[in-house]
């Protein structure tokens, strides 16, 4: 059987890679996501291929944090660009050196801080002056010199970004009109090494030339900031936001055009500073194609003139399907899994088992007729699935994670079990020492 989703080559509606649906879920309780390495290994290869070379290509684990899926990535030639302490641990105990880990994040902790100084790694990505100074402060401590990266909020803004992150009031970042003063402090700092610039303008582009554009404008800050403070960077952090297209009427971004509009402006960017590397880096982009979430309907129901196909995993597990912090809802792919039995659709509300109406995974979907025990899949999934879903509302827990390649899985999360819900709840005095 075709794709369900679309640019997703080995999950169809019947199996992913060589395995079916149902076999799994003989084996692994529903819900679960399943991914395929086929495909993860197949996108990133296509990106180095089309794309110009000499691109340093870092993964975002906030996409999705899950370490065996760090770890295949890893392989495949990516660094990680990590957010926080247990990302970091992620990384290192999966093998990736701390030279190909840079730390981003508005909030750094400082045990964050101090383990990043502790492993070396490449460049923390220090979002405040106040960082910074913080920064300074406990490589001091250490004695030791840790490797930075200034991320900037520039001037101008994303085009074409579902979610804009720059150009305006931000967390994220010293502003442009700050960077004078930020050059000078750093000056002051002597534990602190300037090793590159980072810029992140916005999520989910599709189109290749916004892309392009974006891409122009922060090479063009960056030459100005090393001719202008006379300073020599090690690596420009282009950010990524390269989008996937999930609903009707999207187009893919395509990789071909955009290495065609990238390759001239990189080699322009490279004459006048050879040695600085450039940096992309990519979450949803590299892992989101390759992953199905796969939910078990429990219970058809009629209401009205709605039909309902209540299943045992919904927003809790599948927030970002279930529209959550989304302006829009709108259905990922969507279809009942295995073979069709008949030829004939309906129209569904697919929800899960939550005590709230916002649980609606599909609204007004056309599926193969269902039936209670029947599977349903949502593909597109591999990107901020359960890592930003509620998992613990109402105390159903994560799911369980299952990587397929060719005709064999691997189980590489257990579903959270009862025990291991409770565990971490403790009754337990604390030795509070009051003035």
């Amino acid at each position: 059987m075709s794709a369900f989703a679309p640019d997703s080559q080995y999950i169809s509606t019947d199996r992913i890679e060589d395995i079916p649906y149902q076999v799994l879920a003989d084996q692994v309780p529903t819900p679960f996501y399943a991914y395929s390495a086929t495909q993860i290994k197949k996108d990133f290869a296509e990106l180095k291929r089309t794309l110009p070379d000499g691109i340093d290509y870092f993964y975002s684990l906030k996409a999705n944090p899950n370490k065996t899926l760090v770890s295949l990535l890893h392989e495949a030639g990516t660094g990680c660009e990590v957010c926080s302490l247990v990302e970091l641990e992620t990384a290192l105990r999966q093998g990736v050196a701390p030279a190909n880990i840079i730390f981003v994040g508005p909030g750094k902790h400082i045990n964050e801080l101090t383990q990043c100084c502790l492993a070396g790694i490449k460049a923390v990505v220090v979002e405040s002056i106040e960082e910074m100074l913080l920064l300074n402060d406990i490589a001091a401590g250490l004695q030791v010199t840790q490797r930075i990266a200034l991320r900037i909020n520039p001037d101008f803004t994303g085009e074409k970004a579902k979610l804009v992150m720059s150009g305006k009031p931000r967390q994220f970042g010293i502003d442009e009109q700050m960077l004078p003063q930020a050059f000078e402090t750093l000056a002051q700092l002597p534990h602190l090494s300037l090793a590159g610039i980072h810029i992140y303008l916005g999520t989910r582009i599709l189109d290749c030339q916004a892309v392009a554009n974006n891409t122009q404008n922060i090479l063009n800050l960056a030459a100005t900031l090393q001719q202008t403070y006379a300073i020599e960077l090690d690596f420009v952090d282009v950010g990524g936001g390269f989008g996937v297209r999930y609903f009707d009427k999207e187009k893919a971004l395509d990789l071909a055009a955009l290495g065609e509009a990238l390759q001239p402006m990189m080699n322009d960017y490279r004459q006048c500073f050879p040695r600085c590397k450039i940096v992309i880096e990519l979450g949803r982009f590299l892992i989101a194609r390759a992953g199905i979430f796969v939910t078990r309907v429990n219970y058809l129901k009629p209401s009205r003139e709605e039909w309902f196909a209540v299943c045992d995993g919904g927003a809790n597990c599948h927030g970002s399907a279930a529209g959550i912090n989304s302006l829009i809802r709108r259905n990922f792919p969507m279809a009942r899994l295995g073979s069709p039995r008949t030829t004939a659709q309906h129209r569904y509300q697919v929800t899960g088992p939550l005590c709230t109406p916002t649980d609606l995974l599909g609204e007004n979907v056309m599926l193969d007729e269902l039936r209670s025990g029947d599977l349903i899949g949502i593909g597109h999934s591999g990107a901020y699935g359960a890592s930003a879903s509620p998992v613990g509302f109402l105390s159903f827990g994560h799911p369980a994670e299952v990587l397929v390649e060719n005709d064999q899985a691997f189980l590489i999360r257990k579903a959270d079990s009862v025990e291991s819900q409770l565990a971490p709840q403790v009754y337990q005095r604390l030795p509070l020492t009051c003035a």
